[in-house]
């Protein structure tokens, strides 16, 4: 009697992570974002411009500043004769959400050197953070994830400076374009933004607490509703957390018993 002896071979697929895989994934990721931020980017162009700002002021303002919202601030403060004082004061305080961006991100790039950790605290968006966030979050083993963020930064730097540019010189052409409304579409790409992350109940408390806080402290002065939003949706994420959490450690408490 012949016996024949059938060998299984099993192979496991290693995923080779590069440098380069992970940059071009970065700005591959954030592109639906990218195409939310042009109208965007050329409406602040236009109302600088409107303003009184020069090409040179807008364009350095995009440069160098690169936060799309304290430059929608920080040009219509100045167009109302606003001091120098308050402009700074309220441009910081609509950025100090980038203080909670930055925290939640620490401890992923908290190894990289001085030379990573500067261009990419000074080009992190809200966009690119909710890409980068969710690609830290994920379970592999990649050691570049820094240059997907890296990626993710880059291509919205580019298209900001070229948006903000077609602004100023369609601002200076068009008087009426800022009143187009084309500003709708950066409310779009924050819903698609937040949407994503909302992946359970405390998540969804936070947004909800946070959404309702901004519409009712709209009317606060230098946009402080915009930090009292933050805050109240922290505390409101993280009693609903801790209450899950009590839930989830009486449910187990029950079942071994």
């Amino acid at each position: 009697m012949r016996h024949a002896t059938l060998t299984v071979m099993t192979t496991q697929t290693t995923t080779i992570y590069t440098r380069r895989a992970e940059f071009l994934a970065g700005i591959k990721d954030t592109f639906p974002m990218v195409i939310g931020a042009i109208p965007f980017g050329i409406i602040f162009g236009a109302v600088a411009i409107a303003g009184g700002l020069s090409p040179a002021a807008v364009m350095g303002m995009s440069l160098f500043v690169f936060a799309g919202s304290a430059q929608f601030i920080g040009a219509n403060l100045f167009s109302q004769g606003a001091g120098i004082g308050i402009i700074v004061l309220t441009t910081f305080v609509v950025n100090l959400r980038h203080a909670l961006y930055g925290a939640s991100l620490a401890p992923y790039v908290k190894h990289l050197s001085q030379r990573w950790l500067l261009p990419l605290a000074f080009t992190l968006t809200d966009e690119t953070y909710a890409i980068v966030i969710s690609h830290y979050q994920k379970h592999d083993d990649s050691p570049y994830k820094h240059w997907y963020f890296f990626g993710s930064e880059v291509i919205m730097y580019l298209n900001w400076q070229t948006c903000t540019l077609i602004g100023i010189i369609a601002g200076q052409q068009f008087s009426n374009l800022a009143n187009l409304g084309l500003d709708f579409a950066m409310v779009v790409t924050f819903i698609g933004i937040v949407v994503p992350l909302v992946r359970n109940r405390p998540m969804l408390i936070c947004a909800a607490a946070a959404g309702i806080t901004s519409v009712l402290a709209n009317d606060l002065p230098n946009r402080l509703g915009l930090m009292v939003a933050a805050l109240v949706g922290i505390v409101a994420g993280m009693i609903a957390e801790e209450i899950l959490l009590k839930q989830r450690h009486n449910e187990s408490k029950e079942t071994q018993s």
